[in-house]
């Protein structure tokens, strides 16, 4: 990924750093150095500093006082911390989805479930595309159930478990056929507005994903 300045300059620097993290070009544990990174991309230190800012509410650096900013670790123990929170977040979700999508709403939410499906056909899936037409679903619920702190605190998550999915990407494929169960069975338990089997969907399927991830990284 190329840098390019962009209208808003502090996010594009979140972007680019964002991308060079999830994809392991910044491993974790790696310093970011503030002063580095500003001549390198020819921009203001107090852009880099905002960038680093929303990194952290991205859950991908940690800025220590007097030390700076690092990629943050993820290991197996991470990964199993960050799902579980994942994962009560998507509950709560699909829970005030049941309750309150309309029939304008239906076509809408199949659609983006419709797209999960198709790029999960063919022997050899692109995994950044399945994953970020998972995230297309995610993001549909939120607009239907309408609730601003869920839809921030899920955005909030999409750079960590997007940088969990690429590093366990190759038991991911492995394991598409649950997630192409998943993405049948969930439509089905939503518009019959079934919360509790459409939270024990979410919570098999995150509990299956965090299992994968879990591997990759002990591996």
């Amino acid at each position: 990924m190329d840098f390019q300045v962009p209208n808003t300059l502090a996010e594009q620097i979140a972007n680019y750093l964002a991308e060079r993290i999830m994809t392991g070009k910044i491993r974790p544990g790696d310093r970011i150095q503030e002063a580095t990174l500003a001549g390198e991309l020819k921009v203001s230190r107090a852009s880099v500093k905002e960038a680093l800012y929303t990194l952290e509410r991205w859950h991908l650096v940690e800025i220590t006082p007097r030390k700076g900013a690092s990629a943050t670790r993820l290991d197996a123990a991470h990964a199993s911390e960050l799902y579980d929170v994942y994962m009560h977040l998507l509950m709560m979700l699909v829970a005030r989805l049941c309750m309150r999508w309309r029939e304008s709403d239906r076509q809408r939410m199949l659609d983006a479930v419709a797209e999960v499906i198709e790029q999960m056909r063919g022997p050899s899936s692109d995994i950044a595309a399945v994953v970020e037409a998972s995230f297309g679903v995610m993001e549909a619920c939120c607009e239907v159930v309408g609730n601003p702190y869920l839809t921030e605190a899920l955005s909030n998550f999409k750079p960590a478990v997007s940088r969990a999915y690429y590093l366990g990407a190759d038991r991911y494929r492995k394991g598409l056929a649950q997630t192409s169960e998943f993405f049948t069975n969930l439509p089905e338990a939503v518009l019959a507005r079934d919360s509790d089997k459409a939270q024990d969907l979410i919570r098999q399927f995150a509990e299956h994903q965090k299992r994968l991830i879990q591997q990759a990284l002990s591996s």
